[in-house]
């Protein structure tokens, strides 16, 4: 693997999570403005257009799959439904820096939940690295603190659906394809939150508000083509971590657009999670080299 398609996958990496991470920016300027429900319906039909689109420029959309998988499809999507309800409700009434440290955790939750219902191998090393984590965590929701409020426990649910919904596609067959698990997945969010608007009184979207929803849903597709042309080019082990680039995105944005910066406590949290959260990538890439040079 050459160092310039390593630096490629970097590239991408780093874009795609700037991509969500702006998206978070955006529906967070929302706040006050629309109703939640309303802005992530509005959100979900522009971008359910534009992954339909690029599923048919690349070809990769098919929904000839069995009922095994359309279960699975349909229980990740019940995840993720309920990830972004949690996480925008989180993100609306939470610093965005905050609300991205505690999604930090995702790779040893994963981890963890995999070890304990998929039998996944998790060695001493990772699980103390995992346990360490899991401190990092406590001290960015930090409850009973002065910051702790019913918000973060939001946060925290969201790595809960988001973790479930990573282990439902660990279940799903390769060659399901992506695009097709992600259209779906968008309609059923986009449909979920229509229903749910029909109790809620609509505000009107004027210029201001329809120009960031548009963004919304470009950042959030930008994140995911990123994603799906990272998976293609360079080293996984070696491109994986620059999904701690989306913190950095977080606390940048928060600063400028938002007047945000975490506390103390927050940011050291941070930094044990995404520590040990490399550590459990560095662990798995070698034991996946050690199983392939064995084999």
């Amino acid at each position: 693997m050459s160092v310039s398609d390593n630096m490629k996958g970097a590239a991408l990496m780093s874009g795609s999570m700037a991509g969500y991470t702006l998206n978070d920016a955006c529906m967070k300027a929302l706040a006050g403005d629309l109703p939640l429900s309303q802005a992530v319906f509005l959100r979900g039909v522009l971008t359910c257009v534009m992954l339909y689109a690029l599923g048919l420029a690349l070809r990769s959309l098919t929904f000839k799959l069995n009922r095994r998988e359309w279960k699975l499809m349909l229980w990740r999507s019940v995840a993720e439904a309920g990830a972004t309800y949690c996480f925008l409700s989180a993100l609306f009434n939470m610093p965005i820096a905050n609300v991205t440290a505690v999604l930090q955790a995702l790779p040893l939750t994963i981890a963890l939940a995999a070890w304990v219902f998929l039998k996944e191998p998790l060695g001493w090393r990772r699980l103390v690295a995992i346990l360490v984590g899991f401190v990092g965590v406590i001290m960015i929701v930090q409850p009973g603190g002065d910051g702790f409020t019913a918000w973060s426990i939001y946060a925290l649910v969201a790595v809960g659906f988001i973790t479930f919904r990573d282990l439902v596609v660990r279940k799903m067959a390769p060659e399901t394809p992506s695009m097709t698990v992600a259209l779906v997945t968008a309609i059923v969010i986009t449909v979920s939150f229509g229903v749910a608007s029909f109790g809620v009184e609509w505000a009107p979207v004027n210029a201001w508000n329809g120009l960031v929803l548009f963004l919304s849903a470009v950042f959030i597709f930008i994140g995911y083509l990123f994603a799906v042309m990272v998976m293609r080019v360079g080293d996984i082990g070696f491109v994986a971590p620059f999904r701690y680039t989306g913190l950095i995105w977080a606390l940048i944005i928060g600063l400028v657009l938002f007047n945000e910066w975490p506390g103390a406590l927050t940011l050291a949290g941070a930094s044990i999670v995404v520590a040990t959260g490399l550590f459990t990538l560095l662990r798995e890439r070698q034991l996946a080299r050690r199983l392939k040079f064995e084999d």
